[in-house]
C-alpha cells in the first residue's frame, strides 16, 4: 500500500471479497443485519493493525469500499457492528476480527484462545454474555491475491462418465512418503503431478483424481490438546482459499501447475468440498467469520429458538443454502475453483444437506437447480454423498439427473458377499448391473452409481481382509469411534500374518473384490494405495492421523505382493477400457436379443441354468454368472461372462452357448491372460472371480 487515505472510496458491491484492479483493491462483504462494518489493515507480519476504515456504502445488503493504491499481498480482516442478541440469532461482536468469507488466501493459523469466542467462555449465562477481548492476535488474516496465471494450451480432458475411473487420495498423504519427490515438495500440491504419480495413475487406468478437502480448514482445539490433528480437512475455514499446509515455495500457482500437468496427462481433478457446515461449530463455537458477519443469514437456526443452530450435519451447524446470498457464496466458490484452478468436478460432502429446503430434502432444491443450469458448473462432474444425519437424511438414488452418488449399498453388498454372508445373490446382481433399482429414473445412467469398496472413511482394502474389528486406539477415544461393523473378515487371524493358508486367501479375495468393481456397471472408485496393499493397521476412522497410519507407503509397490496386485489392477483397467460392453453407458435388462439365446444381459448359476426366482432368493446361493453382450461396429456380437464363486469350495462352471471362450483374467490365477478354453466349462477356485470373453462373427453380407 503506497499511502493511507483517511477514508475509503465507495467502490462497488460486486464482486464479493477483495479484488485488485491494478490501481487499488475493492472490498465487498455481505451482511443483512449489521449496522456498520470496518476494514482492518495489518502489517506484513499480521501482528499489528496499521489502519482501520469504515466501509462507506451498503448496496443490496452488500457493504463495500475501495482502497486506492493497495496491492496484492495486503493483509486484512473485518470487524462487524450490530446487535449481540443470541436469543434472536444475532451474534455481532466488533471485538472479534473476522476472516473475509471470500478470502482467496490466508496468512497464519488459528491460535486457540477463549478470546476467539463471541461470548465469555465459562460465564454463568453461557453464550448470552458478550466477550469484549480483541481476537486479532489469535486470528489468521485474509490476503489480497492476484490470480493471474498462464494456462497456455491447457485443455480439460472431459472424460465421458462411462469411461471414468476415480482415484480418491489425500492431497498430502498421497506424496508425503514419495521418495522420488524432492523433500520440500513431498505432501504439497507440487508433488501431485510428479511423474511417478502420473505414470502410476495412468498405468492403473485412472482418469480422475478425487482429492480430499483442500479448502483451508481449522484444526480442532480438542484434537490439538490431545496431540492430534484434523487430517482429513472436513472443517472448512474458507471456501475460496487453498489449505496453506499443502502450499510449498511456489505459492498458489503450484496447484494450478499441478492441475495443468495432470490435464496434459489426460487426468481430471475432482475436489471433495464441504459446503454443508463450517468450522465455527454450534452456537457454543468460536466467532471466526460467517457467525460474526451475519449468523442469522449464514446458518440454519431453530425456528422456535434461533439462539440454537440446526445440526443436520453432526458438526454443530448447518449452512443455510435456502438464503440467496449463502447459495451465491457456494456457487461463486465452485466457479472460482473451476475457472481459476481448472478443476473438473466436485464431490459434495453430506450432499443431502445442500438439498434441504424448509420441508426437507428436495431433488429440485435451489442448490441443484443452480448447478444444473449454470453454463460452467453443469459441464463438470458432480458427485454427491447422499446422506446426512438430519430427518430423512438417507437419499441414495434420489438426486437429480446430472449428479452421480456414492453408493454405500454397493460397498456393503460387495463386502458382505465376499466375506461369506448368506442371501446376497439378488442384491449382488442389482449392484453388478449398475444399481438400476436405485438410479434408473429421470434419464439417469449407470455411471450415476459410484461403485467403491473402500474410501477414506473406513478400512482400506487390505484391512478389510485382515481385521474383523476396528483398531482405533491411536485416536484417543478408547476405540469407541468409527463404525463397529465393517463387513470385514480376517480369514483366520486378526492383523498381518505370513501364514501359507491365510495370506493366499486374503490376496485372492482382494483381487476378487477389485474385479467386482471394474466389472460392474457404474463408475469405479479406488482409494489411494489399495491397488498395492496399503494398510491403516485396522484403523477405520483415521481422520486425526497425519502420520504413517494414513500416508500412502509407496514402498509397498516395490514388494512382490504389492507389485502383483498393482499389475492385476492394471490388467482389469485395460480390459475395462478395451471392451465397451464392460462399461456400458446404458442399463441392461435382458430385453434385447442380439443373437439366438444371447441377450444384452443374462444370469446363470454354475450349472449354466437361468436363475429362477427361487434361485435368486436361495440364501446358500454363492455362485453367479453375469453375461453381458453388445453389438460391435462390424455387426458382430461381443460377449463377456463374469463368473463369481463366493463359496468355500472349487466349482466347475458350465457355460451356456457354443462359443470360443477366452479366459481373460482370474482372481485365483493372477498370471492368467487371454487363455482359450478347450471346452464349455471353467473351473473356478473358492472365493474367486473370472472374466471370460467370446465373439460372434457378423453375418456374411
Amino acid at each position: 500500500m503506497v499511502s493511507s487515505p483517511d477514508r475509503l472510496e465507495p467502490g462497488a458491491p460486486y464482486p464479493l471479497g477483495s479484488t485488485w484492479d491494478g490501481l487499488g483493491v475493492n472490498f465487498a462483504v455481505f451482511s443483512a443485519h449489521a449496522r456498520r462494518i470496518e476494514l482492518c489493515v495489518f502489517d506484513p507480519s499480521g501482528r499489528r493493525e496499521i489502519a482501520r476504515y469504515e466501509l462507506p456504502e451498503w448496496t443490496n445488503e452488500v457493504w463495500h469500499g475501495y482502497l486506492p493504491d493497495a496491492q496484492p499481498g495486503l493483509l486484512y480482516g473485518f470487524r462487524v457492528h450490530g446487535d449481540y442478541a443470541p436469543e434472536r440469532g444475532h451474534r455481532f461482536n466488533p471485538n472479534k476480527l473476522l476472516l473475509d468469507p471470500y478470502a482467496k488466501q490466508i496468512a497464519g493459523q488459528i491460535q486457540w484462545t477463549n478470546a476467539l469466542f463471541g461470548y465469555r467462555v465459562g460465564a454463568g449465562r453461557a453464550d448470552l454474555t458478550m466477550d469484549r477481548r480483541d481476537s486479532a492476535p489469535a486470528m489468521p488474516k485474509s490476503i489480497v491475491t492476484d490470480d493471474h496465471f498462464s494456462w497456455g494450451a491447457d485443455k480439460k480432458p472431459r472424460t465421458p462418465w462411462p469411461d471414468t475411473v476415480i482415484y480418491e487420495a489425500h492431497p498430502k498423504g498421497l506424496t508425503r512418503l514419495l521418495d522420488e519427490a524432492r523433500p520440500p515438495e513431498r505432501g504439497t500440491f507440487a508433488a501431485l503431478s510428479h511423474p511417478k504419480v502420473i505414470n502410476h495413475l495412468k498405468r492403473m487406468g485412472v482418469t480422475a483424481v478425487e482429492l480430499l478437502p483442500i479448502h483451508a480448514y481449522a484444526q480442532d482445539r480438542l484434537l490439538l490438546e490431545k496431540g492430534l490433528t484434523n487430517y482429513w480437512g472436513y472443517n472448512t475455514l474458507s471456501f475460496f482459499a487453498p489449505e496453506q499446509r499443502y502450499v510449498g515455495r511456489g505459492g498458489l500457482n503450484e496447484l494450478r501447475t499441478a492441475v495443468r500437468r495432470l490435464h496434459a496427462a489426460g487426468l481430471e481433478v475432482i475436489l471433495d468440498v464441504v459446503y454443508n457446515h463450517t468450522c465455527e461449530g454450534s452456537e457454543m463455537g468460536p466467532t471466526l467469520s460467517w457467525r460474526g458477519f451475519d449468523n442469522a443469514s449464514y446458518y440454519r437456526l431453530q425456528d422456535a429458538n434461533p439462539r440454537y443452530c440446526v445440526n443436520d450435519t453432526g458438526t454443530g451447524n448447518t449452512l443455510n443454502l435456502s438464503h440467496a446470498r449463502v447459495l451465491q457464496m457456494v456457487t461463486d466458490s465452485l466457479r472460482y475453483w473451476a475457472e481459476s484452478f481448472g478443476v473438473d468436478g466436485f464431490r459434495f460432502d453430506l450432499g443431502v444437506t445442500l438439498g434441504r429446503e424448509p420441508n426437507g430434502f428436495d431433488g429440485g432444491a435451489g442448490f441443484f437447480d443452480v448447478l444444473r443450469q449454470d453454463p460452467v458448473l453443469s459441464q463438470l462432474k458432480l458427485i454427491s454423498e447422499p446422506w446426512d444425519i438430519g430427518p430423512g437424511g438417507y437419499q441414495l438414488g434420489k438426486h437429480p439427473p446430472g449428479f452421480a452418488e456414492w453408493n454405500d449399498q454397493y460397498r456393503d453388498c460387495v463386502r458382505r458377499f465376499w466375506k461369506g454372508d448368506p442371501g446376497m445373490r439378488r442384491t449382488l446382481g442389482n449392484r453388478l448391473s449398475g444399481s438400476g433399482d436405485l438410479f434408473d429414473h429421470g434419464a439417469r445412467r449407470p455411471w450415476a452409481s459410484i461403485n467403491y469398496i473402500a474410501s477414506h472413511d473406513g478400512q482400506t482394502l487390505e484391512d478389510l481382509v485382515s481385521y474383523e474389528g476396528k483398531h482405533n486406539e491411536a485416536n484417543g477415544e478408547d476405540n469407541r469411534d468409527g463404525h463397529s461393523d465393517n463387513h470385514s473378515r480376517n480369514w483366520g487371524h486378526e492383523g498381518p500374518i505370513a501364514d501359507a493358508r491365510i495370506l493366499p486367501a486374503r490376496q485372492r479375495v482382494k483381487r476378487a473384490m477389485l474385479m467386482t468393481i471394474f466389472m460392474s456397471l457404474g463408475t469405479p472408485m479406488l482409494m489411494a494405495g489399495d491397488e498395492f496393499g496399503r494398510t491403516q493397521k485396522g484403523n477405520n476412522n483415521a481422520y486425526c492421523q497425519d502420520n504413517e497410519i494414513s500416508w500412502v507407503d509407496w514402498s509397498l509397490l516395490e514388494s512382490s505382493s504389492g507389485a502383483e496386485l498393482a499389475a492385476f489392477v492394471c490388467r482389469l483397467a485395460e480390459l475395462r477400457r478395451k471392451h465397451t460392453v464392460i462399461r456400458s453407458g446404458a442399463y441392461l435388462y435382458g430385453q434385447q436379443e442380439l443373437a439366438p439365446g444371447v441377450h444384452d444381459l443374462d444370469w446363470f448359476d454354475e450349472r449354466g441354468q437361468t436363475l429362477s426366482e427361487g434361485d435368486w432368493e436361495n440364501p446358500d446361493g454363492r455362485a453367479l454368472v453375469m453375461r453381458r453382450a453388445i453389438r460391435t461396429e462390424d455387426g458382430g456380437v461381443e460377449i463377456v461372462a463374469f463368473l463369481i464363486n463366493g463359496s468355500e469350495e472349487t466349482l466347475q462352471f458350465e457355460l451356456q452357448g457354443e462359443f470360443a471362450w477366452q479366459a481373460m483374467i482370474d482372481s485365483a490365477k493372477p498370471e492368467l491372460s487371454d487363455q482359450p478354453l478347450a471346452s464349455a466349462t471353467y473351473t473356478l477356485e473358492h472365493n474367486s472371480a473370472a472374466l471370460l470373453i467370446a465373439r460372434i462373427a457378423p453375418e456374411p453380407a
